[in-house]
């Protein structure tokens, strides 16, 4: 994967809170997001539409833009009509399919982008990365990060259910993405940035020990604070390192070989737990399990629709998705038998958790 932008550390506002959407067109009015007010509005399918509705009445230089789909065509699409006239700024209004198309055309357009999310899936809300879609196979793309990031809890509450726990699985994969990245550095040597790994730490551990859940506001804060924190992690490093480890190339064999099984942020869980497993660690791999159950995410390969089988090929599968990156799976470098044999063992002591 290429080194993501690093040009823009930090957002220049961070809101999570009921009624955010409301401040928008105030938010948008900053000389550093919009000298005119004329920005490009980009929705999707669902909530995202509705909001615009909601705004369009204090963005009256705006033109609204409707995408289907995280392709790498749609957002080359999208790129194409922002170059019909002069905007100051891209807003992305939806999920995390919508915003990574946003991000990808505002960044080839040289545009500032305003990320406002209606759920809560994956980290992808604010980082500097952009997974798209492009001959059936989905890659992961360098961007800016936003320039803002808005969370309004009145819509991410309305939106599914499942969507907004996954996110859950995202933040806690963390922890594995974190141990993977301090092996690299045991065994080649690879560097490891201190500020980007407290970020994701921090999130991760935050999410990991709250006793709330998807019902209690404060919990929903947490997880989008941490989720942001992701995104900052990976632009503070340039990149995905502190986020991404075996657990998210199991994620993307399993999106593979076996696409439309689960979403990210369930998968992204799943892997990091059996890699956690892997890796011996049982205190780390009890906390992250139970809050894995705690919230109602898949821990085994059956709970996501798959068969033992095809897990073992996912996780043999897996080192291809990233070649130049170091995690417990390239260091195990197990056999399709050995890993057959641990995943009995894994499901085994879930099993027993459930006692």
């Amino acid at each position: 994967m290429p080194l993501l932008a690093r040009s823009i550390l930090t957002p220049l506002h961070i809101d999570v809170r009921r009624g955010a959407v409301a401040d928008l067109a105030a938010i948008l009015a900053d000389g550093r997001i919009s000298a005119g007010g004329d920005v490009a509005v980009v929705v999707g399918p669902g909530q995202g539409a509705q909001i615009a509705e909601l705004i369009r009445p204090s963005l009256r230089s705006a033109d609204v833009f409707t995408v289907a789909g995280a392709t790498l065509d749609a957002a080359d699409d999208l790129g194409g009509k922002l170059r019909a006239r002069s905007y100051d700024a891209v807003v992305g209004i939806g999920g995390g399919k919508t915003i990574d198309v946003a991000k990808y055309a505002s960044t080839r357009r040289g545009l500032p982008m305003v990320s406002v999310a209606t759920s809560l899936a994956n980290d992808g809300i604010g980082s500097p990365v952009a997974s798209l879609i492009t001959d059936g196979i989905k890659g992961s793309y360098g961007v800016h990060i936003p320039i803002a990031v808005i969370v309004d809890l009145d819509f991410v509450e309305s939106g599914p259910d499942r969507h907004n726990r996954a996110g859950i699985g995202d933040v806690v994969s963390n922890i594995s993405a974190l141990a993977d990245w301090e092996l690299a550095r045991q065994v080649r040597g690879e560097p490891v940035d201190g500020l980007a790994a407290s970020l994701a730490r921090a999130g991760a551990e935050a999410v990991l020990n709250h006793p709330g859940d998807m019902t209690d506001d404060a919990f929903v804060t947490v997880l989008a604070e941490a989720l942001i924190s992701s995104g900052l992690a990976m632009a503070v490093c340039g990149t995905s390192r502190p986020s991404s480890g075996g657990c998210h190339e199991i994620m993307h064999a399993v999106d593979s070989l076996f696409p439309g099984t689960a979403s990210h942020g369930e998968l992204a869980g799943l892997g990091a737990l059996f890699c956690t497993w892997l890796r011996g660690d049982l205190r780390r791999f009890g906390e992250m399990s139970a809050c894995l159950a705690r919230h109602g995410l898949p821990r085994l390969p059956a709970e996501v629709g798959l068969t033992d089988d095809q897990f073992v090929e996912a996780v043999q599968f897996a080192p291809r998705t990233r070649p130049d990156r170091y995690t417990i799976l390239e260091h195990l470098a197990l056999s399709p038998t050995e890993t057959r044999e641990r995943l009995a063992d894994y499901a085994g002591a879930i099993r027993d958790q459930l006692g």
